[in-house]
């Protein structure tokens, strides 16, 4: 198995058996959503499988896993009609240790209103009821204008917060003005009480997304991109705070993630500038791109889908390029540094106008499969790891 699995590898990695399909293989357990924001995964209804939550225009979505590949993904509506605009983005995570997902989303989506919170912006937990299947009650929380992005955060002393984006600082206009403040909540014990918060000052003018840098049994920090590059905060004693590192500095910045070369390496992939055409990788005194044949590159995700010891980069984006293509493609390194990359297409067969991605094990086989929500092909896709071993 272990000889199949390093010839298998380096193959792979040399690219003369790994075929456009070779390796994943695409599955649409959704064709009709109307434009999803955002997606993400965890164990919604405590049956021990990964299941996929979907942040789409005027409803708030979970499809539960049947357990198999090309099973029926039952779709079920937690939440519709939050506010007038748009729903924006979603974040679920079990945070309390009881096997099921808490959820929250951001919602109001009306990025060129900076000045009006009623009307720009808004936030909600979503409490669960005892059969999740049905409607859960959303909690109003407190919001600032243009919310955009939002994350479970673990704490130093680990514990949890949800950290709530805007897209721009308030009265911002084209990036110019206020900086953007970032909201951190506490988690009440009641839930659908009063929940506490802070503000923390980013100044940074626009912002994009932002990424929890977590490995396990320590937490590196909290990595914001934006309009100003990637700016790191970390969490002690007196909460979130910048750290003065820049991970990118003076280079605009839509996505980011972090990844790990092995032996203790990590790299920074990023989408430049916000809704780019460069995907680029950060590692030691190295700045790699990786292709700039991309038109609004909107997702992107790093993880080791082939057992290698260290990453590989994920990336879709959502309007046509050059060659009329939409998509996504995964890149695979070759030398320690981070400095060479190999492009590979997931599944040619399936069209897909990619506005999110998440990784997941959704079979429980160990190996991680790829979730993408698209646009303006409004279509949910599973990409199965096809890892020989």
């Amino acid at each position: 198995m272990k000889k199949k699995l390093l010839l298998y590898t380096a193959l792979l990695t040399t690219g003369s058996v790994f075929g456009q399909t070779a390796t994943f293989k695409g599955e649409v357990i959704d064709d009709k959503i109307s434009i999803g924001y955002g997606v993400a995964s965890g164990d919604v209804d405590g049956d021990g499988k990964i299941d996929i939550l979907l942040a789409d225009k005027k409803e708030i979505v979970w499809y539960k896993n049947p357990g198999k590949k090309d099973g029926s993904w039952t779709k079920h509506i937690i939440a519709k009609d939050l506010t007038e605009q748009d729903n924006v983005c979603i974040a679920a995570r079990d945070i309390d240790g009881d096997g099921k997902v808490e959820v929250a989303v951001g919602a109001q989506w009306n990025p060129s209103e900076t000045k009006n919170p009623k009307l720009s912006g808004a936030v909600f937990y979503l409490a669960a009821p005892e059969d999740r299947t049905q409607l859960w009650e959303p909690v109003k929380l407190h919001h600032e204008v243009t919310i955009h992005r939002m994350q479970w955060v673990k704490k130093a002393e680990g514990d949890f917060q949800l950290a709530v984006l805007p897209l721009h600082g308030e009265g911002n206009e084209g990036g110019v003005g206020a900086g953007v403040k970032m909201i951190l909540f506490d988690i009440p014990e009641n839930r659908k009480g009063i929940w506490g918060f802070d503000l923390l000052e980013t100044n940074m003018h626009m912002t994009h997304n932002m990424n929890a840098m977590e490995v396990p049994g320590r937490i590196l920090g909290l990595s914001v991109a934006g309009k100003e590059g990637v700016q790191v905060f970390l969490n002690g004693a007196d909460g979130w705070a910048a750290s003065g590192n820049w991970m990118v500095d003076g280079k605009a910045v839509g996505e980011i993630r972090t990844g790990s070369l092995g032996g203790n390496k990590l790299f920074t992939a990023t989408i430049e500038p916000m809704h780019g055409n460069e995907l680029v990788v950060y590692s030691k005194d190295n700045r790699a791109v990786l292709t700039n044949n991309m038109k609004e590159g909107h997702a992107l995700a790093c993880a080791d889908f082939f057992g290698q010891g260290r990453d590989q980069v994920v990336m879709g984006w959502r309007n046509p390029n050059a060659a009329g293509e939409t998509g996504v493609r995964i890149f695979v390194g070759s030398d320690p540094e981070g400095k060479t990359w190999k492009e590979f297409v997931l599944d040619d067969k399936i069209k897909i106008a990619c506005e999110d991605l998440i990784i997941a094990d959704l079979d429980g086989d160990g190996d991680k499969d790829v979730i993408a929500s698209g646009r303006a092909t409004h279509n949910v896709v599973v990409y199965w790891n096809q890892l020989i071993k």
